[in-house]
């Protein structure tokens, strides 16, 4: 009997920014903003984040783009 486990993909800010398409900045803004949004493990200095959590950083980013597309647009 064999079994796999499989390890979770972490990321760094960084690795975040670009799945997003995202500047640096703004996922650190996020992630540096929001408690809710923990790492999922530290490596050093390295703050690292599991899918869930680039879900959530991924979330607020549009939410933070449709409020200035609403302010914006607004008379």
């Amino acid at each position: 009997m064999t079994t796999v486990s499989t390890l979770p993909r972490l990321r760094t800010p960084g690795v975040i920014a670009r799945e997003l398409g995202e500047s640096l900045q703004r996922v650190q803004y996020v992630l540096r903003t929001r408690p809710h949004i923990k790492p999922a493990a530290l490596a050093s200095w390295s703050r690292l984040y599991d899918r869930p959590a680039v879900s959530i950083v991924q979330h607020d980013l549009n939410t933070m783009d449709a409020r200035q597309n609403t302010h914006s647009s607004a008379p």
